[in-house]
């Protein structure tokens, strides 16, 4: 459709003659002279292209009009300068989506032409079009679908970059090869090209930006964005090689981002690559890029080329989802992928709005920042996110002015000055630098910036950090002190201080920095120790040494003084000063030296004192022994004495220094019994300060002294076992582990205990997790099989089986059956086969034997089997069960006939109904009724049915039930004469029951009164005999009919029973009839009277059938009323407002009681009575009001007289109405069921309590539960009143009065209230139910139920005025929805939900009172549905021994003998049930020979070594409150054999050579098993058998093939083929090559080999030598290697692997590699003698020739010279030993000494002076 830009518009049709198109044209309407505009139109798609059109067009082009004015901009300064008119408004865009293009208009205001054009141009709708919009262009060639092209319809579809006319509509019919040109124009916003934005307009191609701006040549950049510079993305590339080993089959190549572009990835060999996907909502794919072509992943497009052993992957991006690359092995040789991408940084610098003013007025600023955020997740995040990238660079905030009017000032105007001049900016300070954190290693130091601003006044002050953030904020932290800690350095040992046996050695420990200078500030704990022992292996003459010899020579004494000189460092540590003299010149004396706590300043660098106790570790000696020499210059001999001596072996040395025990350690355990050891320290005698262990004596150490301590037991803890295997391999499988609570009694006795979980305080750790949380592959996961589609007879079960994936998550994802590669499972299996019982089948009936009046109906029936094939074979009639006479006729009857010669007069039968409602209440052997009502009966009552009928015959009258037909059975009985009898009713028997003579049909309606007054519901299907138990003893979770009384009756119902009509006719009257039941106004003493059941009655009733009766209400009679009646009811009630409904309906229904009483006295006759019952006179008194609308009835005088006459009963209480009570009466005389209300005058209360029954009954009182104690104030008067004299509040409560005799009891109460005050009687008793449907309890008790039953919480009440009772449950009211009725509490139908404290408040205005009552809801013992747990428990209990889990029904394992078995109980239950096992009736723990544990907190039985005696049935019993349940399991134990089976398929067909061998099966049970369980069975001796001996056919025989005639290039090699026939007797014999031909073809002798080229190995010529020096003068040079065919040309390298490669370096000689290593002259070593003297040397790589120093790489094919070594390590002072001596025993037993060599050998004693040892 071509549109004007103009704002009118009209529509006319032209039709081209000889086209089929039709064109559309919108023209402007023409207003005024003709000649005064132009029409310009757009573009129309559909169109034809004809000379007729364009010549039309033309002369429409050329065509006058006017415009509006109004849409003409007004003219810029431009075009005021021409005589062009100003532009118009922009036209539509000619697409809504994908870019289109929209024109504006102007025109020329002069008679002549105007230079430049007339219309412009600009794009619109610049937005992406949805997926499902298609192809602009093959929009436009779809169009001309429906048109015919020379006489034929084709479908169109686009022909796109042509590179002559882009922007004609080419298109190309679909399956040819045809291409037509449909239009010269495509429309404007067509893309020109699909790689490109530029765009069609007018026809032609019009450049378009990335800007979507015509005529702007702005570009994306590589990270997608237009006109960028490439900063937001950052390039990825790199090559990757596989490894891949044989179990790891595949590996990940690269991971690819979201948003990533141009990515290109290469692969070169013989692997294959395949993408995992993963969307930003966590949805994977996978694609295994199986061939070539383009490829949709995770909606990017991918381009896959793949060819021998090259892959390559394109895709232009941006990838939406997270891409990752894997690479799959298939070849033992490596793959390389190199690949390249522009990865998106996604976290990025966002510049925020401007902060707030900084002033309100006269002139403040404002400043925005920058914040980081994450392009995937949309979000701001923290700062160091951006800084990552150094390609982000954080935008500099912007400052501007604001909030520039001047403030209010009270002297007028105030002048605001330029802030730059007069009001600096904020600017960052900051405080000078911390002192470094640490003295070397690297520390940090720290100082504080903050945000200043200077006024005018010069004044700084703090202002808000956001004010500076136009400036970067100076760092605070910087590092500091970074060079490397001083280390300890040890040198060279010494030599062993002695000879022979055991000495001492010694060596220098230097603190060297990180200079090499020795320095402190090394580590007193890590220093290494400065001696050691040493062992010279030797012997020595004397025994060996007890302590090591110390040395006191040169070793000795620079270790003492390295080990001793501790510096100052910027920790508090112990720094000792120089020891002192000894106090002796010969002899044993002291030194002491000062030791003090010192401290390193380091920004002072000086050294502070500080308190003893600021240094940790132990103090240094500040006294120790010293030895001098011998005195007088004598010299010892060498003895014992004098060898123990060394470190103090003197005598008074000894004595000076001793061990002692100085307390005890820390205990070793907190508790459960520990131990400590006593510390022994070497302790100086005369001081008493603790010494160096060295200076006492090793051997005089006492021993260690041990004492018991902590011996209480620990407090409980949680042990915890190791976790089990995971249950699962894959998806979310489950471990499991022991948790249980333990306490440590002793650890001496290795005493712990179990305990129960509650004694262990902590929160119990998890004995469950979740494990292997990865997707699993895809697998076939079967459904369950569906049921038989046959009883018998051969029949088949499906099931479904679907290729799923376990998620991570523990849910299965549903697959295409392709993604599964293993075979698909079975999903049909045939079933039930076997064949199925004779059985009738019967015929269609037959019509009526007449055509009018009575007739017959046959069909014929046959005998019929069908077998296990399905197949049906009829049989002998005698095979099928006796068919009864009624099943093959039956009597029919049509309209009567007509008497002759009289025309016919048709009379429809009828059925004569009584509309009634009966309603039992005794109970009654059998009760007869008319069909046509309905009947509310007790179970166990046989019922007759009549059903009266006239002009019809009786015997044709058919019984229906619920619309099924009724036919007789044991319990049901269908008389013939219209009769239909139930024998003891049962909850199936409650329905619709129809009679039907002819087209007459009557109802009667069934229910069954269950206990507690209340209606059964209806079963859902029929049940059989066992099922239909009584009431009482039905499912505690059989839902009951009851009926909410709070809203009315019809509170909740349908709009139909608002109207009075029913909705189900079965349950019209259910509501009344409920009321009914539960009414409690009938006359209560006329009711005793009639209470008395006859004996004879009684005797055949059970106890349970009188629990039921007593349940109900004990009414003589069967209470019978019309339908009408409770029409009326139903009716008055509908027009009754809904607020009082519920009012209404308690009034109508206790009047309905009333009537029903009344007619029964007045009308006996008319009533159902019980049979054989005798009912006594009753008097009736006149009406009177009364509460609850009960009339009040009294027995007559000659019935209280009854004497000897009158039957047994029980006793029955005469409930009386007194009048109201005053306050202030000083006497209070009532009956009971009424108040009473104390006051201050009240001196007496008597309770009357008259009683009736035979025997007298006795009557008792009691308060609150508890009997009453007589006393002087509360006496029982003679006629058993309760009199109560002077009564106080401990009297207040309720009183009950209790008359018992021999045949039963009954109770009512009384209330005493004080003042009125509420008064609530209560229970504390607990009431455990798990058997009865229905419970009632008072308030104030504890009640444990199972779920399903109704529960009833009595809130009996008493206050003056009445109290009123609200309901909470758990501190919440409880609303209306809720049962309440009459201060009671009905919960039906209880569950968990249930389960809470229930509160009974009872209030008036004296006061109020609030009791409570907890319910708990059991759950039996039961089995739970998923097994999951127990089975996983199992797995982790034991992962590989067999397990079963145990059913009520039971189960069955069989077992290997000498095996182990689990066993596991499935339970659960609330409380937690306790499991008990059982083998064979006996409890396991007393069977002694039964090996067995009992694991999982009873859940678990694992039975070891299995035999003939353990194997049986095993069963656990789990018991709660809630009750018991039992489940069994079979463990048989079944050995394995060995069977000689038929013999195996012969091993040849013909010849000498064919043999059969006997087949050994592995037999369990006739059944055959795998070998391996047979494997420790004798085998049967087997013998061969011969077989197929006979001559063979002929056949064709072959020789190897021979060596290939060239070894590349393309060779032959051939074999030799004769035709041979091999005999019987193993003889091959040849035979004519026509005997073979016939059976096979002749195979081929000559084939092709070696086709592979022939290759070699190329090499260049060796390149310079400038490569790595090798040594003097020799470097290296390379060459290239390649591989080619033997004419030329290039191949990959491994097509020449099979020949020897040559090399591809080489030696060769390079002036530059003629350099040497100098070294300098040695420095002055440090130390003239010891060993520990270092001195140095220069070393540097210089060059031979120029003996310039060069880098040292140059020189590193020789070892580099050492520039440090130890020198002068020499002895200090005298030589340790000039010649030393060592004794052995020669074997005569005399000493020899041996002369060992030293450098002066005139010294031979040991030098014991100052410094020698």
């Amino acid at each position: 459709m071509a549109l004007l830009a103009e704002p009118w518009y009209s529509a006319f049709l032209v039709r081209i003659l000889g086209s089929t198109w039709c064109l559309l044209f919108v023209a402007g309407q023409v207003f005024g002279d003709q000649n005064d505009g132009l029409v310009f139109l757009r573009e129309f798609p559909l169109v034809r292209r004809e000379d007729f059109y364009e010549d039309f067009l033309s002369d429409l082009m050329n065509s006058d009009k006017t415009e509006d004015p109004s849409s003409r901009t007004t003219r810029s300064e431009e075009d005021r300068d021409t005589l062009w008119d100003a532009w118009g408004s922009w036209s539509e865009c000619s697409r809504t989506c994908g870019g289109g293009a929209s024109y504006s208009l102007r025109r020329c205001l002069g008679s002549k032409s105007c230079e430049g054009r007339n219309i412009r141009y600009r794009t619109c709708s610049n937005v992406d079009c949805p997926p499902e919009a298609g192809d602009f262009r093959a929009q436009q060639c779809s169009a001309h679908n429906d048109v015919k092209h020379h006489g034929q319809f084709y479908e169109w579809l686009p022909v796109s970059n042509d590179p002559d006319n882009p922007c004609s509509l080419k298109c190309q019919a679909k399956g040819t090869a045809l291409i037509v040109e449909l239009a010269p124009k495509v429309l404007d916003g067509t893309r020109c090209y699909t790689e490109s934005l530029d765009m069609c307009i007018s026809g032609l191609c019009q450049m378009v930006g990335c800007d979507h701006q015509l005529g702007s040549n702005a570009k994306e950049d590589n990270c997608g964005v237009c006109s960028g510079d490439g900063s937001t993305c950052r390039l990825v590339r790199g090559q990757y090689k596989s490894q891949l080993s044989a179990p790891k089959l595949d590996d990940t190549v690269v991971a690819i981002p979201y948003g990533s572009r141009h990515v290109l990835l290469i692969l070169r060999g013989p692997d294959h690559l395949y993408l995992e996907t993963k969307t930003l909502q966590g949805a994977k794919g996978e694609n295994s890029l199986s061939s070539t072509g383009t490829f949709l992943v995770g909606n990017s497009s991918a381009d896959f080329q793949k060819s021998l052993d090259k892959e390559t992957l394109k895709m232009a991006g941006p990838l939406t989802a997270d891409f990752i690359v894997k690479i799959r092995n298939s070849e033992p040789i490596n793959s390389t992928v190199q690949f390249i991408f522009y990865q998106p940084i996604i976290h990025r610098w966002r510049e925020t709005d401007f902060f707030p003013c900084s002033a309100t007025c006269g002139g403040g600023y404002q400043l925005t920042s920058a914040e980081c955020y994450d392009l995937r997740s949309n979000r701001v995040v923290a700062d160091q996110y951006c800084n990552y990238y150094p390609e982000n660079i954080k935008p500099k905030p912007k400052l501007q002015e604001c909030n520039l009017d001047p403030c209010p000032a009270s002297d007028g105007y105030k002048q605001i000055m330029p802030y730059d001049l007069y009001h600096p900016l904020p600017r960052w300070e900051a405080t000078p630098w911390t002192a470094c954190s640490s003295s070397c290693g690297g520390g940090i130091q720290s100082r504080t910036v903050s945000c200043v601003e200077e006024d005018i006044q010069g004044h700084m002050t703090s202002v808000e950090e956001w004010k500076c953030m136009y400036r970067p904020k100076t760092p605070i932290v910087q590092p500091c002190n970074i060079f490397d800690c001083p280390k300890w350095l040890a040198q060279e040992w010494s030599p062993c201080t002695v000879t022979c046996g055991q000495g001492l050695r010694y060596r220098v420990v230097l603190c060297i920095d990180h200079r090499g200078m020795h320095t402190g500030g090394c580590s007193p704990k890590t220093k290494p120790h400065i001696k050691e022992e040493c062992i010279i292996p030797t012997p020595c003459y004397k025994p060996k040494e007890k302590l090591p010899v110390e040395a006191r020579g040169p070793w000795y004494k620079q270790a003492q003084e390295l080990e001793e000189g501790a510096s100052v460092s910027e920790e508090p540590s112990f720094i000792p000063e120089a020891w002192s003299a000894c106090t002796v010149t010969c002899g044993v004396g002291t030194q002491v030296r000062i030791v003090k706590c010192q401290v390193l300043l380091s920004f002072s660098q000086s050294v502070a004192d500080l308190p003893v106790d600021e240094c940790e570790g132990p103090k240094p000696a500040s006294q120790r022994a010293c030895y001098a020499g011998p005195c007088n210059g004598e010299v010892p001999e060498l003895n014992q004495g004098e060898t123990d001596g060394l470190l103090g072996g003197l005598q008074d040395f000894d004595e000076l220094y001793d061990w002692e025990y100085e307390g005890f350690t820390k205990c070793s355990e907190s508790c459960g019994g520990g131990v400590q050891e006593a510390v022994v320290s070497c302790l100086n005698k005369q001081t008493r300060e603790p010494a160096d262990e060295n200076l006492c004596v090793t051997s005089r150490r006492p021993p260690k002294l041990l004492k018991a301590c902590s011996l209480d037991p620990c407090p409980s803890r949680w042990e915890i076992g190791k976790w089990s295997p995971c249950s699962l391999t894959c998806g979310v499988g489950l471990q499991t582990r022991d948790v249980f609570c333990s306490q440590i009694r002793s650890r001496e006795m290795n005493e712990t205990v179990i305990l129960a979980d509650d004694l262990c305080r902590q929160h119990k750790p998890s004995t469950v997790q979740a494990c292997n949380r990865f997707d699993c592959p895809p697998a076939w996961y079967p459904a369950q099989w569906q049921p038989c589609s046959r009883t018998c007879g051969g029949g088949v079960q499906k099931r479904e089986v679907l290729c799923k994936q376990r998620m991570a998550d523990g849910s299965f994802l549903e697959l295409p059956e392709t993604f599964c590669s293993t075979s698909k499972l079975a999903s049909q299996q045939a079933c039930k086969r076997d064949d199925c019982p004779s059985e009738w089948l019967l015929s269609d009936w037959s019509e009526c034997s007449t055509s009018c009046g009575e007739g017959t109906q046959t069909r014929s029936a046959i005998c019929r089997k069908v077998l296990k094939t399905g197949v049906s074979a009829v049989v002998n009639s005698s095979l099928c069960p006796p068919l009864p006479f009624s099943s093959s006729i039956r009597p029919c009857m049509l309209a009567a006939c007509a008497r002759p010669g009289r025309p016919s007069t048709k009379h429809n039968p009828h059925i004569t109904a009584a509309r009634k409602i009966y309603i039992q209440t005794p109970r009654q052997r059998k009760l007869h009724f008319v069909v046509g009502g309905f009947a509310y009966l007790l179970p166990k009552t046989a019922v007759v049915l009549r059903c009266p009928t006239r002009r019809f015959r009786k015997p044709l009258i058919t019984w229906e039930k619920d619309g099924q037909h009724l036919i007789s059975s044991a319990h049901v009985t269908v008389a013939p004469f219209g009769f239909l009898k139930i024998h003891r009713l049962k909850p199936s028997d409650a329905g619709v029951y129809t009679c039907s003579a002819g087209p007459a049909r009557e109802q009667f309606v069934i229910k069954l009164i269950g206990g507690n007054q209340k209606l059964v519901a209806r079963p859902m299907s029929l049940r059989s005999e066992e099922e239909a138990l009584p009431v009482r003893k039905a499912n505690p979770k059989e839902v009951l009919q009851t009926h909410k009384h709070q809203n009315g009756i019809f509170s909740n119902g349908s709009k139909a029973e608002k109207r009075g009509l029913a909705a189900d006719p079965g349950s019209h009257y259910d509501d009344l009839v409920s009321r009914l039941l539960e009414q409690g106004g009938w006359p209560g003493e006329l009711l005793a009277s009639w209470e008395v059941q006859d004996s004879t009655e009684r005797n055949i009733s059970s106890e349970e059938e009188q629990n039921t009766e007593q349940a109900l209400m004990h009414l003589p009679f069967t209470i019978v009323t019309e339908q009408q009646r409770l029409d009326d009811i139903l009716r008055n009630l509908s027009q009754q407002p809904e607020e009082l409904r519920d009012v209404y309906s308690k009034h109508l229904v206790a009047q309905l009681a009333q009537e029903i009483f009344r007619s029964h006295i007045e009308h006996p006759d008319t009533l159902l009575k019980p049979s054989e019952q005798r009912i006594p006179p009753v008097a009736i008194p006149p009406r009177k009001p009364v509460s609850s609308f009960t009339s009040l009835v009294r027995t007559s005088a000659g019935e209280a007289g009854g004497g000897s006459r009158r039957p047994h009963r029980k006793p029955t209480i005469l409930r009386k109405i007194s009048a109201a009570q005053q306050l202030s009466a000083s006497e209070v005389v009532t009956h009971l069921g009424q108040t009473v209300a104390l006051a201050s005058g009240t001196l007496s209360v008597l309770l009357h309590c008259e009683a009736i029954g035979n025997p007298r009954p006795t009557i008792s009182w009691a308060r609150n539960g508890e009997e009453v104690q007589f006393s002087d104030r509360i006496l029982l008067q003679p006629d058993d009143s309760l009199q109560i004299l002077a009564p106080v509040e401990a009297d207040v409560g309720f009183y009950t009065c209790n008359a018992t005799n021999a045949l039963g009891y009954d109770s009512v109460s009384i209330a005493v209230t004080l003042a009125g005050k509420p008064l609530v009687k209560t229970s504390r008793m607990t009431v455990i139910n798990t058997k009865e449907p229905a419970i009632t309890v008072d308030i104030g008790s504890t009640v444990k139920t199972v779920q399903g039953v109704n529960v009833t919480i009595n809130c009996q009440v008493a206050g003056v005025p009445e109290a009123e009772v609200t309901w909470f449950k758990n501190k919440s009211k409880l609303g209306s929805s809720h049962h309440l009725h009459e201060g009671s509490l009905l919960l039906t139908d209880v569950s968990s939900s249930d389960q809470g404290l229930y509160f009974c408040r009872a209030a008036n205005v004296h006061g109020e009172l609030t009791e409570n009552t907890q319910l708990l809801i059991l759950d039996p013992p039961q089995v739970p549905t998923q097994l999951e747990d127990i089975r996983a428990l199992l797995s982790a209990t034991g992962p590989n021994l067999p397990s079963v889990l145990m059913s009520p029904l039971g189960t069955q394992l069989v077992l290997d003998p000498g095996k182990s078995a689990l066993l596991g109980c499935p339970i659960k239950g609330h409380p937690t049930p306790n499991i008990t096992w059982f083998h064979g009736g006996r409890s396991v723990a007393t069977i002694t020979r039964l090996t067995h544990h009992i694991l999982a907190a009873g859940q678990i039985l694992q039975v070891a070594n299995l035999n003939g005696e353990s194997q049986g049935e095993f069963s656990c019993l789990a018991q709660n409150e809630a009750g018991v349940l039992v489940q069994k399991a079979s463990l048989i134990i079944q050995d394995y054999w060995w069977s000689v089976d038929r013999l195996a398929t012969c091993s040849a067909s013909c010849g000498n050579r064919g043999i059969q061998q006997p087949r050994l099966r592995c037999l369990l049970n006739s059944t055959e098993v795998s070998p391996s369980h047979c494997a420790g069975k004798v085998r049967p001796a087997v013998h061969p058998v011969p077989c197929n001996r006979r001559d063979c056919p002929s056949r064709w025989m072959v020789t190897s093939w021979s060596a290939c005639t060239r070894s590349c290039g393309g060779g032959i090699q051939t074999r030799r083929v004769t035709c041979q026939k091999l005999k019987a007797s193993g003889i091959s014999t040849p035979v004519s090559n026509d005997m073979c031909t016939q059976l096979a073809k002749r195979p081929v002798d000559t084939q092709a080999c070696n086709q592979q080229l022939c290759v070699e190995w190329a090499f260049s010529s060796w390149g310079q030598c400038n490569g790595p020096c090798i040594g003097p003068r020799l470097a290296v040079q390379h060459r290239q290697v390649f591989c080619q065919t033997l004419d030329g040309v290039a191949l990959p390298s491994e097509q020449c692997s099979a020949l020897p490669r040559p090399v591809s370096t080489q030696n060769c000689w390079s002036e530059a590699c003629s350099v040497h290593w100098r070294v300098s002259l040695w420095t002055l070593c440090t130390a003239t003698c010891g060993n520990y003297g270092f001195q140095s040397r220069r070393v540097e790589c210089v060059h031979a020739r120029t003996n310039k120093a060069v880098p040292e790489h140059l020189c590193s094919w020789g070892p580099r010279p050492a520039n440090w070594q130890r020198c002068n390590i020499t002895p200090c002072e005298n030589s340790m030993f000039q010649s030393q001596r060592t004794f052995c025993k020669s074997p005569t037993g005399r000493r020899v000494q041996r002369a060992v060599p030293g450098p002066k050998p005139e010294h031979r004693a040991l030098d014991l002076g100052p410094q020698g040892l």
